[in-house]
């Protein structure tokens, strides 16, 4: 098989079973370093031992090439295809399979780990038929979050891989990637990007990313007034806890849900259900009362990197338990249906 594509497919599963950064860049980190080289030129430098002494390849990395190269399917990746044949969660196959899409990832252009290509690329091959692309806005500086002019160049880039995928040497079903953003709701309410670009965007989902421990009357007012503008789609991950992972832990984030959620129902604006292991967000209790509330949720992967996109597993698990109906979620949806409704505001 072609090595690159056997390299970022082991750094796919990698991710996807959440394995420490550094293991999964030292595959990234050897495709891009073979990327360029022709396959007859790569297979010499296999042979004369060349690659193996190429800043980037390592042991384990060259095994793998090499392996590809001669023709087959590498040890280390055919031994993470079985891994990966079982579930990542241990129930919600039923809402699981009903799942078209994903409104909530993030890519190298802010504090993502793989170019949009490669996240879009994932999302083909789970079979999703849609995938916001929601990098970070402004404020939150630490996640590189892209300025309006960076925003825009990124939606120019995002035209050009749906042109590619509408291509005539495309093979497989529709696919389309999002135009969107996780704004950040600052402080005062307000959204963190211009007006005018937030109305070039098909997803924008809203989030609170800063003073988490405020008292339960400024963040509910805070939320409020971010649910309400008119340009939000999404609220995401409402509590902002953090169970588990290498940031440590988080206690949730003080508000009035029932007020939260009330407003959300009536701004036509999902609660997302935020996928990721460490989140888990909302909890239980929580989506039970915005689903009490009449809210439509979003399940989303919140991914960072391609193999976590199959973080929705977990999301569908959490629902299904929870009882919230598919038609609720938006995500079931076909991308017309989400298409007109993220246009409406309804």
């Amino acid at each position: 098989m072609d090595a690159v594509d056997a390299l970022n497919e082991i750094a796919f599963w990698l991710e996807r079973g959440a394995a420490p950064t550094f293991k999964v860049q030292a595959f990234r980190k050897a495709a891009g370093v073979i990327a360029d080289i022709e396959p007859d030129d790569l297979a010499e430098r296999v042979r004369d031992g060349r690659l193996k002494r190429t800043k980037g390849i390592g042991d384990t990395t060259f095994q793998v090439i090499r392996q590809a190269v001669d023709g087959g399917v590498p040890d280390y990746l055919e031994k993470l295809r079985q891994g990966g044949a079982k579930p990542l969660a241990a129930s919600g196959d039923g809402l699981r399979s009903l799942l078209r899409g994903d409104l909530h990832s993030h890519s190298n252009w802010s504090d993502g780990g793989s170019p949009i290509d490669l996240m879009a690329d994932a999302a083909r091959h789970l079979g999703r038929e849609y995938l916001a692309l929601t990098d970070h806005s402004p404020n939150l500086k630490i996640a590189n979050g892209l300025s309006a002019e960076r925003l825009n160049s990124q939606l120019e880039a995002v035209a050009a891989i749906n042109d590619a995928y509408a291509g005539p040497t495309q093979d497989g079903g529709d696919f389309r990637l999002l135009r969107g953003i996780e704004v950040d709701i600052l402080e005062n309410g307000e959204l963190d990007q211009t007006p005018e670009m937030l109305a070039k965007l098909d997803v924008v989902v809203a989030s609170v990313h800063s003073k988490l421990r405020s008292d339960r009357r400024t963040m509910t007012e805070r939320m409020l007034a971010g649910i309400r503008n008119p340009h939000t789609n999404v609220l995401g991950h409402c509590t902002g806890r953090l169970l588990q992972g290498s940031r440590g832990t988080r206690p949730e984030s003080e508000f009035d849900a029932e007020r939260v959620f009330a407003a959300c129902a009536e701004a036509g604006v999902a609660v997302e259900i935020n996928s990721r292991p460490e989140r888990q967000d909302p909890p239980d209790n929580l989506m039970e009362l915005a689903l009490e509330a009449g809210c439509l949720f979003s399940i989303d992967s919140d991914a960072h990197a391609p193999g976590q996109l199959d973080f929705l597993q977990y999301g569908a698990e959490r629902a299904e338990r929870v009882g919230v109906p598919a038609e609720r979620i938006i995500t079931t949806w076909p991308l017309e249906r989400l298409l007109d409704w993220l246009r409406s505001g309804d």
